[in-house]
């Protein structure tokens, strides 16, 4: 197997883009990735999408995105795998570049959810959990996770203020990304008073529904110093799944395919939770950030909370999460998501990450959830000396 680098990033902002298509996002994206990387050929495009059947009315987009943006004849998939599709994109184009099949491939992650209406868009997201066992019987995937807030609230003694810490952070840090939708930062006085949707999730409590696009360039890494300025290599890449439904699990508080994707990354990188940087997680809600960390390691089951509490999640604490805004503040584009992530791990590592910069930052990790846990992808990423 090849090492693999990532050798261009782009992105768009993310939003409401009323009058952007979804093809025109993936397009802006994916030339600003191409001119960044410097590349003059591309082999083949994997599209990580969620939704655009169901809100769009728009499937094959492989083929759509690729001839729309000039490559019409190269190898060209779109693949889904909940709100995990971006970072599943990048698996795929990861193992192609891996194996020698392929040289240079372009990842790109889109999603249009804002132009149906909440209540539409709601009920598709719903799809990612059990269609019989949990859709059917009116469970979204906000009731899913203040379920798991509820129960991981009883067990462990926090009150729903303790996570306050982690949409503060989120949204103090999108200040300085003028890629996020929520460029603003919020007070734990405010979390508190915020309006419940779900109780115990609030407004500030969950990521929006919104627009957007990313992508990155690949290429083997032996190969790109002429092609790339800074190139980043990708030092492990792993999927761990788990049950769809949340009662199957033998533990609803484990995320047991977080736990199998971090260990299989590790694993491969040869490194632990100490020799990481910054992760930026899946925040969704406070529940699913607090339940990664503990699956990723970096805290004791019951204690991902208390590790935000302590104020180690910030730019100077033990593990920097959401160093751009996070879900929560730069915002979820569900299929985009994994792919903004590994975006802003690639600045980070490249020392362009502005006034967020986490200092020294060598080596990075994005781990990306589908569902309520049931698909989990971690990406590991080390600046290339």
């Amino acid at each position: 197997m090849r090492e693999v680098a990532i050798i261009g990033v782009g992105q768009t902002k993310v939003g409401e883009h009323w009058e952007t298509s979804l093809r025109h996002l993936a397009l802006q994206a994916s030339q600003a990735a191409v001119a960044d990387a410097g590349a003059k050929r591309v082999d083949a495009l994997y599209v990580g999408n969620m939704l655009s059947g169901e809100l769009t009315g728009q499937e094959h987009l492989g083929a759509l995105v690729a001839d729309f943006a000039g490559l019409r004849g190269v190898e060209a998939i779109k693949i889904e795998a909940a709100s995990a599709a971006g970072a599943a994109a990048l698996r795929m184009g990861y193992i192609a570049v891996a194996s020698g099949l392929l040289d240079t491939v372009v990842v790109i992650g889109v999603e249009k959810m804002t132009d149906a209406a909440t209540s539409e868009t709601t009920a598709a997201l719903a799809m990612a959990a059990d269609a019989d066992y949990e859709a059917s019987q009116g469970l979204s995937l906000i009731a899913i996770n203040a379920l798991l807030m509820r129960r991981y609230m009883h067990e462990y003694g926090y009150s729903r203020q303790d996570f306050a810490p982690f949409p503060v952070n989120a949204h103090r840090n999108a200040a300085n990304n003028p890629y996020a939708i929520f460029r603003f930062p919020v007070k734990a006085e405010r979390f508190g008073t915020a309006t419940p949707i779900c109780d115990p999730i609030s407004l500030l409590d969950s990521a929006p529904i919104c627009d957007g696009a990313a992508a990155v360039v690949l290429a083997p890494a032996d190969a790109v110093r002429g092609l790339s300025a800074a190139p980043v290599r990708i030092r492990a890449s792993a999927v761990g799944t788990d049950t769809v439904a949340l009662h199957d699990r033998t533990d609803p508080l484990v995320l047991d395919g977080a736990v199998l994707s971090a260990r299989r990354a590790y694993q491969q990188a040869g490194v632990g939770p100490d020799s990481i940087d910054l992760f930026e997680l899946h925040d969704e809600f406070g529940i699913l950030a607090a339940l990664s960390l503990e699956a990723a390691g970096f805290a004791d089951n019951g204690q991902g909370v208390r590790l935000a509490l302590d104020g180690e999640i910030g730019a100077g604490g033990r593990i920097p999460i959401s160093t751009m805004g996070g879900l929560k503040a730069r915002g979820h584009p569900a299929g985009a998501t994994g792919v903004y992530q590994v975006v802003e791990v690639v600045q980070q590592l490249r020392g362009l990450a502005g006034a967020n910069q986490v200092g020294g930052a060598r080596i990075g990790m994005a781990q990306s959830i589908g569902g309520s846990g049931a698909t989990v992808i971690t990406h590991i990423l080390e600046r290339a000396e």
